[in-house]
């Protein structure tokens, strides 16, 4: 009995030593999500869109990582996979929904609904909107494939919306009637938040809506030298009313339940301040865009010497480098701070 009390001041003074050393502590302290659910967009995709109709799955996307196209929207990982490794999820990613059955020993870390294309609500793209997506998730549920108890400790990710607008600008939406519509994604959402909260994952994390204005389908009229200040102030109306609903839903929020924005405006326009807008990977003429091949299968695209110095993979998405550079600045927000304890 006397040996341990003696030692109690040493382990005391370890202890205060480890908490007081910031970084090793947090990665002891950091929660750990048992699973991590993914509904959303090509941003969030890792292998949902079908092969014969999809980009992702042609080269020269996928040439930095795995090393060859696997359905994301880049040379490389996306969003899911930098949040993956965040939450120490013991999955490298989350499988995707048209995989689970390929791929089953994937399946109890989590899944990802995201569709490359989709919306909030029906866009251009045949692939299932977010509230198809959580669907999919709500039966999984029903069939004990996720067991309600087993939820408590997972995450879920939304990544959407940057589509809904796309389309709504591409119908002949009017931009006198666009804010109405903003309003309208925003209830949408805010609705798909709290069903998959009441499924049972008692941490959301949703992103707000990326610079739109600084996409090369945008600057390219400007040579990729600027953003357009139109269509960013319109972003700033999707984030300012996505920011309100979020804090509503925690006001109101029960059972240690929280939600959180992710802010990839912010995250992305100081990534740009130090990287070009230019894309890496561009068609060779206006006819043709990345992974575009003509009639006797000869490619159409040119890809830049260097992907890691890009942050536009293509007129849309980062490439792994960007998305690097957007994770190193979130997970120094107070955001995915929220999730380093349990």
């Amino acid at each position: 009995m006397d040996s341990h009390r003696k030692l109690i001041p040493f382990l005391l003074l370890f202890l205060i030593q480890l908490l007081s050393s910031g970084a090793e502590a947090r990665h002891l302290l950091r929660f750990r999500a048992r699973k991590l659910f993914v509904f959303g967009d090509s941003y969030v995709d890792t292998g949902n869109t079908m092969k014969a109709d999809s980009s992702a799955w042609k080269d020269p996307y996928g040439e930095t990582f795995p090393g060859k196209p696997a359905g994301r929207f880049s040379d490389g990982r996306v969003l899911t996979d930098y949040i993956a490794k965040y939450l120490r999820v013991k999955s490298p990613s989350p499988v995707p929904y048209q995989l689970r059955e390929s791929k089953p020993e994937h399946v109890k870390y989590g899944m990802n609904f995201a569709f490359g294309g989709t919306g909030v609500f029906n866009t251009s793209s045949p692939y299932p909107n977010l509230t198809v997506q959580i669907d999919f998730f709500r039966q999984l549920i029903k069939i004990k494939v996720y067991p309600e108890t087993d939820l408590n400790g997972s995450v879920a990710l939304v990544s959407v919306a940057g589509n809904d607008y796309s389309y709504y600008l591409h119908t002949n939406g009017s931009i006198q009637g666009f804010q109405s519509f903003v309003a309208s994604v925003i209830n949408q959402t805010t609705r798909n938040l709290i069903r998959i909260n009441e499924l049972g994952v008692k941490k959301i994390l949703v992103s707000g809506l990326q610079p739109l204005g600084c996409f090369p389908q945008i600057t390219f009229t400007s040579s990729f030298q600027q953003c357009n200040s139109t269509f960013n102030a319109l972003v700033d109306i999707h984030n300012t009313l996505l920011n309100q609903a979020v804090a509503k839903l925690n006001q109101l929020a029960k059972d240690n339940s929280t939600f959180i924005v992710l802010d990839l405006y912010d995250s992305f326009m100081s990534v740009l301040k130090h990287m070009s807008l230019k894309p890496c990977c561009v068609g060779v003429s206006s006819g043709f865009s990345c992974a575009s091949a003509d009639d006797n299968n000869v490619k159409k695209y040119s890809v830049c010497d260097a992907p890691k110095s890009a942050f536009f993979w293509d007129l849309l998405h980062p490439t792994q480098a960007g998305w690097h550079a957007v994770y190193n600045k979130l997970r120094k927000t107070t955001a995915l701070q929220q999730l380093h304890y349990h």
